[in-house]
Order: C-alpha cells, then structure tokens, then sequence
C-alpha cells in the first residue's frame, strides 16, 4: 500500500473537516526545507544555487517544529539541499513525529546507511529516497556514477530494519515508457512501499533547462508508462489516483499551491515549492497576503508547463472529496491511457514572468552580514 491506511484515516479526516468549516484554502503538506546545502549538483535542481553563506546556514529546532505547529498541515515532508547534512535533523523529525504528522524524509540516500540508526522506525515516518529511473538514468539526472547502487543499498538496509521506505522519481524528457515501466518494476521487487512520481519542473537557475516536460509531452508520457503498468494499478504509488489521472491528461485541474506551503531559512516562500517570489515572516501572512490567483497555469507564464505533485496533488484531493464516485473508479479501473485528453487551460491570458530571485538572495546575505557583525560586537564587548 502506497499509503498507510492511518495516514489516509487522518489525512481524510481532516480534510473533510476543512471543508466542512467551509476553509476554501488549507495546507496539506508543509515542505520544510532545513537548509539548502547539498553533496550533489544534479543538472535539474535550482536549489544548491546559492552563494556560501546561504548554504552555511541551518534552521534551527525550535524553527522547525514552529513552522509545523504554524501551519498545522497532517504531513510533512522534509526536503533540501540534502536534509541528512543537517545535524539536528533526527530531533526534529522526532518532534514531528511526537506531534502525530506523518514524515516524509526526502534524501538522496548518500548518507543514509550511517544516519538510520539515528531513526527508529514508526508508521509516522517514511524514508523518500531519490532514485530518478534505473542506474543509468539516475546517476545521469544527479551527474555522479555510483549513487543509484548506494541508494538501493541503503534502500535494502532501511528495509531490513523495518523502516517504511519510498521513492521519488522526477522524470525529464529524456525519459522512455517502456525504461521506466521496468524501473517501476524493479522497485516493487525491491520491496519499496511507494512511489511518488512527477514531470520535472524547470526552476529558473537549474543550470541544465533542455531537458524538462512540456504539457502535452507530460501526458504521453504518463500515458505510455501507465499504459504498461495496467493503468498504474501494477504499482503502488503513495498519490492519489486522480492526481496519477491528472497526469495523463484525464482530468483538468488548476494548481493549489497554498496546498504544499513551504518553509525554508528564508521564512514562508511565495507562492510555493517550485517558485520563490516573495517570503512572509509567518504562516498566516503566507495565507492572507499573497495574491494566490496571480500564479498558476494560465495565469503566470512561469507556471506555463508545471504539472508537479506539490501543485496539483492537494487539487485531486480536493476533487476526491467531492466527487468520491470518481475517484472510486478511477482506483478501481485504473488510469485511462487511451482516447482524447481533456482540453487544457488557456494561456492565452498569462501574464509574463518576473525574475524577482535575485533579491531575495541579496537581503538574505545582508542579514546574515548584520548579524554577524552584531554577534561581533557584543565579542568585542
């Protein structure tokens, strides 16, 4: 099962709550992101383009475990940078897991097999290992021969310690059906518990911006990888169907991204994961001040392509607990490869893109230039 069935007990509560309060927008998932320094370049990631000290830098404990109780979301997921460089990682996630949310630890798995035993295995906690295809379609997304045999070892030692292990693979044009149908095959041979799958999205300063899915090339690929797979139901996936359904153009959704909200050393980052245009000091500022319809494809020309499971899983969700008939067929007959798309959103309307990046970057070097100056002469004094 991709998904624990308590998970999907508290997951469902909750969210049946929410819309009986008649909250049009929630959180669904807090992406926590601890730091952003990392022990791989891959060619597809924006996230490690920053100058030393930004990369220096940590969030503590006690910002950690407020920015959960701030945003209150069921699940956490805790990304980078490599979240295992962080060295007060396994107090946090046990004050998450303390606070019954459901931890996703996102790691690439490097430094897994000598931090498990800083772990204790728990229905509230999953190991997300990144693994984008088989071996060589894995250490070619992250540039570096060697990690995918590391990550299965430690994928196969996880396993063996009796820790919930999933992967999550990020798939980019490069990308063939019928390769990665068999890589999902070899997943479940391995025991994983899930899979959590997604296009790439093109962030800004990735250094490598040919290789990333287009829309409609998103749909045939899903298509033709699902195609294989029964309609995905050979595979244990840890989204929901119609998100999978979604991905192969079966449904029409616009992105939630308040579902996914984010909180890296910058503070609340706007509008999500995947863009950072803005930050708010706290989680309601993120909430009530950000102009949320300004972004979302059709609306903004950065969204234009995006697909990702942080913007559109949380959507399917909430398509879920409306339409329940839905997205019991969907589960039982499995995604529909064949037959026409649904029409896609217009945008025709979208407004240019800003690239706002930069500054973000400047103030935060400014801070930390004040603070430590600040630290300096109270030294000195």
């Amino acid at each position: 099962m991709g998904i624990p069935l308590l998970q999907k007990l508290f997951v469902g509560s909750y969210v049946v709550r929410q819309h009986l309060a008649g909250r049009r927008r929630y959180p669904l998932v807090l992406m926590l992101e601890p730091l952003f320094r990392c022990n791989l370049a891959c060619a597809g990631c924006g996230k490690i383009d920053y100058p030393d000290p930004i990369l220096h830098q940590n969030m503590s404990v006690e910002d950690a475990l407020h920015a959960v109780d701030e945003c209150g979301a069921p699940v956490v997921s805790i990304a980078g940078g490599e979240p295992l460089l962080h060295k007060n990682l396994p107090e946090i996630v046990q004050g998450i897991i303390a606070r019954r949310k459901f931890v996703y630890l996102c790691t690439n798995a490097l430094l897994m097999e000598k931090k498990l035993s800083q772990y204790r295995p728990s229905i509230y906690f999953t190991w997300s290992v990144h693994l984008d295809g088989d071996r060589e379609m894995h250490d070619a997304s992250v540039c570096q021969p060697g990690v995918y045999d590391r990550a299965v070892a430690a994928i196969k030692q996880a396993k063996e310690r009796g820790f919930r292990v999933n992967i999550n693979c990020t798939l980019f044009n490069t990308a063939k059906a019928d390769r990665v149908a068999a890589f999902f095959d070899s997943v479940k041979a391995m025991g994983v518990d899930g899979i959590t799958v997604s296009p790439g999205y093109a962030y800004e300063r990735a250094p490598d911006q040919q290789h990333f899915l287009h829309r409609d090339r998103t749909k045939q690929l899903f298509r033709e990888i699902f195609q294989r797979g029964r309609g995905a139901r050979q595979w244990s996936f840890s989204q929901s169907g119609l998100f999978l359904d979604f991905l192969a153009g079966n449904q029409r959704y616009h992105c939630t991204p308040w579902g996914n909200p984010t909180r890296t050393i910058f503070g609340w980052q706007k509008p999500c994961y995947l863009l950072g245009e803005g930050y708010a000091q706290t989680f309601r500022e993120l909430m009530d001040d950000t102009d949320w319809d300004a972004y979302g494809t059709g609306n903004y020309e950065k969204c234009a392509d995006c697909m990702v499971h942080c913007g559109y899983e949380a959507s399917a969700v909430q398509d879920a607990i409306r339409n329940p008939l839905k997205a019991l067929a969907v589960s039982l007959r499995g995604v529909r490869t064949e037959g026409a798309t649904v029409p896609d959103i217009r945008l025709d309307r979208q407004r240019p893109a800003q690239y706002v990046f930069s500054q973000h970057v400047e103030q935060k070097l400014h801070e930390i230039s004040r603070n430590r100056r600040e630290v300096e002469m109270t030294a000195a004094e």
